[in-house]
């Protein structure tokens, strides 16, 4: 993170999200019953993207079928593609989803010449991209209701699409690389002596 800083490294944070077309509702305080419109089926917006949190860049792949390792090959690329003139090393910080840590994506990661770093088992918090999704979610599905599923794909990249520039302040404030760290305790001191 410190080479990142001083950009001498590109440090991206990679996550899928999966929005599922339907109600996402808010909390909603009422002395009457009030019915909520919401879409029927079960159609779904996958997006995988990778954030560089010092300057809200954002890389997404979508589609509505399913995120696998062809999708994470794609986004490789991508960013290959994208950051290959700086001549810098690059690092996706992933979860530990199978499709992301099959032989096949560490193959290309390598030709790619990007650096594969995964985060420690159940610890979503440590993925500052999860926090991009529930912006995302905030902004523009809870409480709204869509009847087309392309104006709900399109109300989603509409918002991702302006992370960089329309909600970068928001952003900012919302996605900062402070991780609290904790001394070594005396307990595990003990344990280890």
């Amino acid at each position: 993170m410190e080479e990142a800083k001083e950009d001498k490294r590109k440090v991206l944070f990679v996550d899928a999200a999966h929005f599922v077309m339907g109600a996402y509702l808010t909390c909603l305080w009422c002395i009457t019953r009030i019915f909520i419109k919401t879409s029927s089926g079960r159609q779904r917006y996958n997006v995988l993207g990778a954030l560089d949190i010092f300057n809200q860049e954002l890389i997404t792949v979508t589609n509505s079928a399913y995120i696998n390792s062809f999708s994470i090959c794609e986004l490789l690329m991508k960013v290959s593609n994208k950051y290959s003139n700086l001549n810098i090393p690059i690092t996706l910080v992933l979860d530990n989803a199978r499709y992301q840590r099959c032989k096949k994506v560490i193959e290309f990661a390598n030709e790619c010449n990007i650096e594969l770093l995964f985060l420690p088992t159940y610890s979503p918090n440590l993925n500052l991209i999860e926090r991009l999704w529930k912006f995302t979610k905030k902004k523009c599905l809870y409480a709204k209701h869509y009847t087309k599923f392309d104006d709900f794909k399109e109300s989603i990249d509409k918002c991702l699409g302006s992370v960089h520039k329309e909600h970068r302040e928001a952003i900012s404030r919302l996605i900062t690389p402070k991780f609290q760290l904790f001394e070594e305790t005396k307990l595990k001191k003990e344990i280890a002596a």
